[in-house]
């Protein structure tokens, strides 16, 4: 299976990666992708990014060498605000990704199954969220299958397999079974499928080998997988809602396009 998108990849926004957009979008190119999404975590993380992050995210090129970058959050659930989600509505509405997922010391670390369970089924409500985040993190946030595949399903909303989960170096790496039977149950009932690298450096983008491995043994087919490639994930999306941001940040090419040229020629931006 070759996939020539990455849904989860993070910034030096998040707090605690260590690349710039721009250098995501460049081993994105390297690698051969055609489409990352930028999902840096929402501010109820600690040393998240401000919601004034992701309302300038407009700034941030469209296409880079190449590479459609979509402008997004991997967001957390919230008990605290009116959507249950850490980020507004209103600020969601603009973004062309939501991803969201629980995450350590943002008020569910209880381990309390029905209670995620509410919240995850909120979350998966909203029709402004495209993404669950590694929705197997069952050690740390359990959560009941079956109600959340079927919500899922129903509302279009993707559930990743995270090949960091995977990772001996990921604190979800002792409970990486239930994020196989996450991706077991998505197949079997219907619900959308994206593989995610979850890179916090760029080196890591299109990082999908241990997840690779898991589809394979549960029968999870490329053409199964919402992220094979970059017309598959915008047809995906642009089918669910407007993305009214999708093209605001132009096309560009960097470095500069050589001396003499005239920079900006056929609709191109350089540097």
């Amino acid at each position: 299976m070759r996939l020539l998108a990455d849904l989860h990849t993070h910034t030096i926004a998040s707090g605690h990666a260590y690349s710039t957009v721009t250098e995501l979008a460049l081993a994105a190119r390297y690698k051969g992708l055609e489409l990352i999404a930028i999902t840096d975590h929402g501010p109820s993380v600690p040393q998240g990014a401000h919601p004034w992050y992701f309302w300038n995210a407009k700034v941030v090129p469209s296409v880079l060498n190449g590479v459609r970058i979509l402008k997004g959050c991997e967001a957390s659930p919230s008990d605290d605000t009116e959507n249950g989600i850490d980020l507004p509505d209103e600020l969601l509405r603009l973004l062309d990704f939501v991803a969201v997922g629980f995450h350590p010391l943002t008020g569910f670390d209880q381990r309390d199954a029905a209670r995620n369970t509410e919240a995850l089924l909120r979350v998966i409500n909203n029709p402004l969220v495209d993404m669950i985040s590694h929705p197997g993190n069952g050690v740390e946030f359990p959560v009941e299958l079956a109600p959340v595949i079927e919500a899922a399903a129903r509302n279009r909303v993707i559930l990743e397999l995270n090949n960091h989960s995977f990772s001996p170096t990921s604190s979800r790496s002792l409970g990486s079974e239930r994020e196989r039977e996450f991706a077991e149950a998505a197949l079997a009932g219907g619900a959308p499928i994206a593989i995610g690298s979850d890179a916090h450096y760029a080196l890591h983008v299109g990082r999908f080998d241990d997840a690779l491995a898991v589809a394979a043994q549960i029968g999870l087919a490329e053409e199964d997988v919402v992220n094979r490639d970059a017309a598959t994930v915008l047809a995906f999306l642009n089918a669910k809602r407007e993305r009214p941001r999708l093209e605001d940040g132009g096309v560009w090419e960097w470095p500069p396009a050589a001396q003499g040229q005239t920079p900006g020629a056929s609709g191109v931006s350089a540097w």
